[in-house]
């Protein structure tokens, strides 16, 4: 029997003890695993809270160079290092440019990075880990000892040689962020295999003659998804720090363009003189970041609640 199979016969289990304690007449609800995954995610304030701030920061980076009538590399001198006022609702740089949209800006880079570099993370990590631990034995243990030797490496030092050799622009930066990253996304699916593959519905779809790779894509993976939906959630803000971290270093997005983190990199040049520049970006940056850990936790305690429970 499968595990999703299973799930659901636990929930109708579960359903039906609480209408007869509750004294209610008996009714059977069909349920999914998806449906009540879904439906603990909902009742997680913190989870929903988050999802709600990322809405907002994907609109407003979406919408929000239209709202203002200033271009994003528009210069001005004599309006150069503006409190945010009625015209500039998030003041200017240092060469007059408006931070509102220049801000909506740097956000649609950021997380159209964060997303396609966790995009390809997740890609080689669920294709590696799933062959790793599907074939096993000295397979597995050869390319998880070529994970480990990966492990070993500085991961900021080699992304900066990167980046160095490739100069800065989105498809480096994509390269750098992506080239160790996906180590920790075939860990926890080669795990999940591991534990999968010796279940007996795996077996009698074996027996019945099921090929290898439909054992993998019909019976597997499906049973990953969970791990793989809070393993997308937990990395993308790691690919906006990454990101940040390296414009902040100057290797990143190349002017007039923006990021968060090239815009926290400008800041931090005039923190002396117009120290109110540098945290726009670094509350963009830390809102976001913390918006998506919270969605993260949310649907990993939602597929699995007993992560919840030990964590309490």
């Amino acid at each position: 029997m499968s595990d999703t199979r299973a799930h659901e016969i636990d929930s109708s289990v579960a359903a039906l003890a609480e209408e007869r304690d509750a004294g209610a007449p008996l009714t059977i609800r069909q349920t999914t695993l998806w449906g009540d995954v879904i439906r603990r995610f909902m009742r997680n304030r913190a989870a929903l809270l988050g999802l709600s701030v990322l809405a907002l920061m994907i609109l407003y980076s979406t919408i929000g160079p239209w709202i203002r009538p200033y271009g994003f590399a528009d210069q001005d001198f004599s309006i150069a290092n503006q409190l945010p006022n009625a015209q500039h609702w998030f003041g200017t740089d240092m060469f007059g440019r408006d931070l509102f949209v220049r801000a909506a800006m740097g956000g649609r880079v950021s997380l159209l990075v964060a997303f396609a570099a966790t995009g390809v993370v997740l890609v080689v990590g669920v294709l590696y880990g799933s062959t790793s631990g599907f074939i096993g034995g000295k397979v597995d243990d050869i390319m998880m000892r070529f994970v480990d030797i990966l492990y070993g490496m500085p991961y900021l030092p080699f992304a900066i040689i990167l980046l160095v050799i490739l100069g800065g622009g989105v498809v480096p930066m994509l390269l750098a962020l992506a080239i160790v990253s996906w180590l920790t996304p075939s860990r926890l699916v080669r795990g999940q295999i591991l534990t999968l593959k010796q279940n007996e519905y795996v077996e009698a779809a074996r027996a019945l003659g099921a090929s290898q790779a439909r054992v993998v894509w019909r019976h597997l993976l499906p049973n990953t998804l969970g791990i793989i939906v809070v393993a997308m959630f937990l990395e993308v803000p790691s690919m906006i720090l990454g990101e940040a971290v390296l414009s902040f270093l100057g290797l990143g997005i190349s002017a007039p363009n923006a990021s968060w983190g090239t815009l926290a990199e400008e800041g931090w040049k005039a923190l002396r003189s117009y120290p109110w520049l540098i945290i726009l970006p670094g509350l963009f940056i830390s809102i976001t970041v913390l918006a998506f850990n919270f969605v993260g936790d949310g649907f990993r305690d939602a597929i699995d609640p007993r992560t919840k429970e030990g964590n309490g």
